[in-house]
């Protein structure tokens, strides 16, 4: 099988950087970006490079396990492949590659032996402590061979109130992102969500947390005050014109409240549950991809290892502060679909308010790394007579004094495309100014770019901070990199010299169009429209985009 060109580039750049650095990255792969044909052309290409290779490959679901090593047979249908999976029953160790369950093999380093290359697929599960089941094996593991190499995978590359994945006492040292959602929207390859406001919403105040996330006995009492009822008619009224639905719930007891109650409106509806037998789970499964049934409710189930490219509406009624959970939840709607453009997403779950755009998630970092760390990049807000960053709930400017204006709360109004960070107002641009801009009270250095319009037009301006350390910077650096290329710019990747980056920039051909938010008096740019991109768009061609062209700098900041 031939790969995408995105696949090929994820593969160029992990080379490139295992040729440059000790320790081991994570790709950064958004869901439906084909994980598995990535793993398989690596697998083959390093046996074929160096035969006495040996690969261990882990995940944490049975699903995965068969889904990967259908995908390696696929694209090298004579692999020397074993798997080692209870669930799956079957135990083959002595392959050069095997594809393996972590709860199988955790304690079996010593009958594993001697392995050159740990892919793990879904590695935002590796504890960020030395501590687990990854943690434990691959420490063994390492003792055995200490030349050994490790290559995570995910699509959410954070953990749960901690952050990064490359934070703190973390196994993985870099993040590369060889492609963005964006990007596979563009060519093709993903289908967009639409969202949509609801009437009904779950009322989380009173839920306290605990470990970052909602106590689940608290939850279950809100979810007790909620209309359930309500909320099926709602997705019974707006997916009229829809035929597979999937509903993420709170806990068992919900989940199997709202298929009851979609059984009462006549909707052939199941339930999967993490106690559902195996047999009857891929039943109800084949059933709901055939089209038999057209609800499908689950509770902590139908996150991973689960695929039904014809979803077109998803149900969010199960509230999260985990950015990763809701990021899985919303891919389960994006792979391409034989008869609609797009998924609905009904966010009765407040998700998307709480978490942002799935294209730029807010990971909830804590406000102080542990250990008596330095405090982290917290959200800020623009002052608009000086430019100076002051923290989000900053009254007045810190710098100049300035009083920040009273911004009235209201409810969310989510609109068509709001979860894919693309709905807004937007500015025609004539021209775009870039700068340096210096704090006045931290001294950090970061890059700022004001897009002009018309003589009456407000400027929107925004930040990229590109001289952070850790998300902010990486974040900052990926855009960078992928505005310059639509400019034309080959601007230095050395983040010491950021005057001559914008100036470089200043030579380039700015966007045509920007769509934004507004946040007080904060602007965030959600997308940047070149006419070569409308050119495209109405033909019907995609963007070729290249590599990340701040990679290394991208790597040092990670």
């Amino acid at each position: 099988m031939k790969l995408r060109d995105y696949q090929q580039r994820a593969i160029e750049q992990l080379y490139d950087w295992f040729r440059a650095h000790d320790g081991h990255p994570c790709l950064e792969l958004p869901t439906g970006s084909g994980k598995s044909h990535i793993v398989a052309a690596l697998c083959k290409d390093a046996l074929q490079s160096w035969p006495k290779t040996r690969i261990l490959m882990l995940t944490h679901v049975r699903e995965l396990i068969e889904q990967n090593a259908e995908k390696m047979l696929q694209h090298w249908p004579n692999a020397p492949l074993g798997i080692y999976s209870a669930g799956l029953k079957r135990k083959q160790l002595a392959e050069p590659i095997t594809f393996a369950g972590i709860q199988s093999v955790r304690k079996r380093a010593d009958e594993i032996g001697h392995v050159d290359l740990v892919v793990i697929d879904e590695c935002h599960l590796v504890s960020h402590k030395q501590e687990g089941g990854y943690r434990t094996l691959i420490k063994a593991l390492t003792a055995i061979n200490p030349t050994l190499r490790v290559v995570g995978l995910t699509a959410t590359p954070y953990r749960l109130g901690h952050g990064l994945i490359t934070d703190g006492d973390a196994l993985f040292d870099s993040i590369l992102s060889p492609v963005t959602i964006e990007e596979l929207i563009h060519k093709g390859f993903l289908a967009p969500l639409r969202s949509k406001q609801t009437e009904h919403r779950v009322d989380t105040s009173g839920v306290h947390r605990r470990g970052g996330e909602f106590i689940e006995a608290e939850l279950q009492k809100a979810l007790n005050q909620f209309d359930s009822a309500g909320a099926v008619d709602e997705v019974i009224q707006r997916g009229s014109d829809r035929r597979s639905w999937l509903f993420f719930c709170t806990g068992v007891d919900h989940a199997e409240n709202v298929r009851d109650i979609l059984r009462d409106r006549n909707i052939t509806a199941e339930c999967v549950l993490g106690s559902t037998p195996s047999a009857e789970r891929e039943r109800i499964l084949d059933s709901f991809r055939a089209g038999e049934i057209q609800a499908l409710t689950n509770a902590n189930v139908l996150t991973t290892g689960f695929d039904h490219p014809d979803l077109d509406l998803i149900a969010f009624l199960r509230p999260t502060l985990s950015p990763g959970l809701y990021v899985q939840m919303a891919g389960r709607g994006m792979r391409v679909k034989s008869y609609a453009e797009d998924c609905l997403a009904l966010d009765f779950a407040g998700v998307v308010a709480t978490h942002g755009p799935i294209t730029a998630v807010d990971i909830h970092k804590p406000k102080k790394e542990k250990n008596g760390g330095a405090p982290v990049d917290a959200p800020v807000k623009a002052c608009e007579v000086c430019d100076e960053l002051n923290p989000i709930a900053a009254r007045e400017c810190s710098a100049c004094g300035a009083p920040f204006p009273e911004v009235a709360k209201s409810p969310m109004v989510l609109h068509n495309l709001d979860i894919m960070g693309i709905d807004g107002p937007e500015l025609d641009v004539s021209e775009w100014m870039w700068r340096v801009h210096t704090s006045r009270t931290s001294g950090r250095e970061m890059l700022t770019v004001r897009y002009y319009g018309g003589i009456l037009d407000e400027p929107v301006t925004e930040y990229l901070t590109v001289g952070y350390e850790g998300w902010a910077g990486q974040k900052a650096l990926r855009t960078l990199g992928t505005i310059a290329v639509k400019a034309g710019v080959q601007p230095t990747d050395d983040v010491s010299k950021l005057a001559e980056i914008a100036e470089a920039m200043n030579q380039g051909q700015p966007p045509t169009l920007v769509r934004y938010n507004r946040d007080g008096k904060f602007f965030k740019v959600t997308e940047r429209i070149w006419d070569a991109d409308r050119a495209r768009r109405a033909a019907g061609t995609s963007a070729v985009v290249p590599a990340n062209l701040f990679a290394s700098a991208d790597i040092r900041n990670s």
